[in-house]
């Protein structure tokens, strides 16, 4: 965008299509305003330039100040053409890259909603709140990831004010992203910095989802940390148990108080394991189970590399696709949920990994 023209510096050069340009309201008609630019002379916006701006010049009066783009130097009569629709979005283009630039906030109202996210505008600018963007306090938590439940949790957000970040501008293509979740993340990684891998932290159970539950517990105090700042982790399916589980809910409740390890921080993001605090089922394997040993176990699941074998409860054993000649031959060959009798391979407790063959 071109800068706008000080008409008060004595250094005053030739004004130029696409400045931006401060005038004077000296004279209004039924499709035309008139402006006084000081030494450059008189300017007018009408015909299309004057009913795009009829909302911005409602309530306008002679000898009020405002800003317009010229867009012709000269017309017929000798004005300069002006626009004041291009200059407000312009302006406003520069307010908000920077306040993006300087990371400062800003206050919004939701007009509308779709699946993907909250629907605004800011200053003239279609804006676009993405639903991964949302705090975790607002986060549509919806289980199985149904987009119609989502949709209607973000429609409660219509009509509601919400302070956002800019995420992202992009002035060519007329589009402005925001971030609720921004703020969150800048706060999220300066408390977090006193956090290390391996910690042990008690909260509360907050939501359960396919793939885990989310756990949220006070932080520790600190002159930055206020009453209210909660922290919130992931425990993913993984680490709920040591045996394999299929619904999460079966491990844990909404409301429970559980106690967690941190396995994993990453930036603004903290992983935490409940089976780490749970006795390791591989810890005396090689008591119970040796190479050579002929064990019962239930098919689990087929994957590219095997199939999973449930031993007992909490231990599983692969059996390799090298055992078939092929993925087929492994479907044609076993039944899931089909008991069968295996011969151990091998068995590492470190990788709780045991290797598995069909006995025949």
């Amino acid at each position: 965008m071109e800068k706008a023209l000080d008409l008060k510096d004595d250094s005053l050069k030739p004004p130029k299509v696409g400045e931006i340009i401060k005038g004077k309201i000296i004279g209004t008609g039924k499709s035309e305003v008139f402006l006084d630019l000081g030494p450059i002379g008189s300017g007018v916006i009408y015909g299309k330039e004057f009913y795009d701006a009829k909302a911005l010049l409602k309530g306008s009066k002679i000898g009020d100040e405002i800003f317009a783009k010229i867009i012709d130097l000269e017309n017929e009569e000798g004005y300069l053409e002006l626009s004041l629709s291009q200059a407000g979005k312009e302006l406003a283009c520069d307010t908000l890259k920077s306040k993006k630039e300087k990371n400062e906030s800003i206050l919004v109202k939701f007009s509308g909603a779709n699946r993907g996210g909250l629907l605004t505008e800011v200053s003239g600018i279609p804006a676009f709140l993405p639903v991964s963007q949302l705090s975790s306090e607002h986060y549509p938590r919806v289980e199985g990831g149904d987009s119609a439940k989502i949709l209607r949790e973000l429609q409660k957000f219509i009509g509601q004010e919400l302070e956002v970040k800019i995420f992202d501008l992009d002035l060519k293509e007329n589009k402005l992203i925001l971030s609720e979740k921004i703020k969150e993340m800048e706060k999220m990684k300066d408390i977090l910095k006193s956090y290390k891998v391996g910690e042990i932290v008690e909260g509360e159970i907050t939501a359960i989802i396919d793939f885990g539950a989310f756990i949220r517990f006070a932080p520790k105090p600190s002159p930055d940390v206020k009453d209210t700042d909660m922290l919130e982790g992931l425990i993913h399916i993984s680490e709920l148990d040591w045996q394999i589980v299929k619904d999460p809910s079966d491990i844990v409740q909404i409301g429970e108080k559980v106690r967690v390890k941190i396995i994993k921080i990453s930036d603004d993001k903290i992983f935490l394991s409940l089976k780490a605090l749970k006795e390791d089922p591989w810890a005396k394997i090689e008591q119970k189970y040796k190479k050579g040993d002929v064990v019962e176990g239930k098919v689990a699941k087929f994957n590219p590399f095997g199939a999973f074998v449930q031993i007992d409860k909490k231990v599983q054993g692969l059996i390799h696709i090298s055992e078939f000649s092929s993925y087929k031959n492994m479907e044609e060959t076993l039944e899931i949920g089909k008991n069968y009798n295996f011969e151990i391979l091998s068995i590492e407790p470190t990788e709780h990994k045991m290797s598995l063959r069909l006995k025949k």
